[in-house]
């Protein structure tokens, strides 16, 4: 029997859904049979679309907790019911902490972690009482894994944010299955302010164990497996999206290839002398 991801007749949130990693998410999702509404302050720059689909726009600002709970209680009302919710949107500009403020990094947690748990109980409101739940998909960083100079805020909060998935799947089980997709570098049409020009985005890559950044198309196909049933007894985990993570700086640091110690109980054996009647 072939395994295929069906999620027709679905229907999935995405928030931050209509640029980058988002856009990604939401095409993808319409490619595996979901209708898609797709949650972010401004419009795409041009409709979403897959498979004969198009994705919903809806405008909305994800820190006024009022308008999150309205906005889910409509979905509810005009779809009857809700499967899928990934919590996408996030994001901070390069900011040494030396150079912040306080209310700069409460901006930046505040986008991060906190709209996810707003988003994520107002979600539960509808997943909660269907007989089929829901899936809620974190999106991490492997920022929140390692440390992150110049986007500490960020960083801390995608660490939160992997808890809270963690939290949540414990809670919220058996009905509705909570997970985290933690993300490496994806290859957007905004890298170019992270990384810098095709050479720089070719040195980037070249960090990665498997030679380049991911797509977002690629998020979005780890997202379609955690919102489908092939992954109905996942919950709580944290799936790596980072082509093999980053490859340790000592590894280019060392001049040679480094050789084991050698043991100090054991002694070199002597050299062999020359056999008789040899120089």
């Amino acid at each position: 029997m072939a395994l295929t991801i069906d999620l027709s007749g679905r229907v999935a949130v995405v928030t931050g859904g209509t640029r980058g990693v988002g856009a990604g998410i939401t095409t993808t999702l319409l490619a595996a049979g979901a209708q898609v509404i797709a949650c972010a302050r401004r419009p795409p720059d041009r409709p979403l679309e897959a498979a004969g689909r198009t994705a919903e726009h809806a405008t909305l600002d994800l820190r006024d907790p009022d308008a999150v709970s309205t906005f889910f209680r409509q979905v509810r009302e005009e779809r009857g019911r809700l499967d899928v919710l990934v919590n996408n949107a996030g994001g901070t500009p390069y900011r040494l902490l030396t150079r912040s403020t306080p209310q700069q990094a409460a901006r930046a947690i505040e986008l991060n972690l906190i709209t996810a748990v707003t988003a994520s109980l107002a979600a539960r409101e509808v997943m909660a009482d269907q007989r089929s739940g829901g899936s809620i998909i974190m999106i991490g960083s492997v920022s929140g894994s390692r440390p992150s100079p110049g986007t500490a805020a960020y960083g801390a909060a995608k660490a939160g944010l992997d808890h809270l998935a963690r939290s949540m799947a414990v809670e919220w089980a058996p009905a509705i299955r909570v997970n985290t997709l933690v993300l490496g570098m994806v290859r957007t049409e905004l890298s170019h302010l992270h990384y810098g020009d095709d050479a720089g985005l070719a040195a980037v890559a070249r960090t990665v164990p498997l030679g380049r950044l991911a797509t977002p198309t690629e998020v979005g196909e780890a997202c379609a497996f955690l919102a489908s049933d092939l992954s109905r007894y996942v919950t709580g985990a944290s799936l790596l999206v980072h082509g093999g993570g980053e490859r340790p700086a000592f590894l280019d640091a060392a001049q040679t290839t480094p050789q084991p110690p050698a043991d100090p109980g054991i002694r070199p054996l002597p050299p062999t002398p020359p056999a008789p009647g040899t120089a």
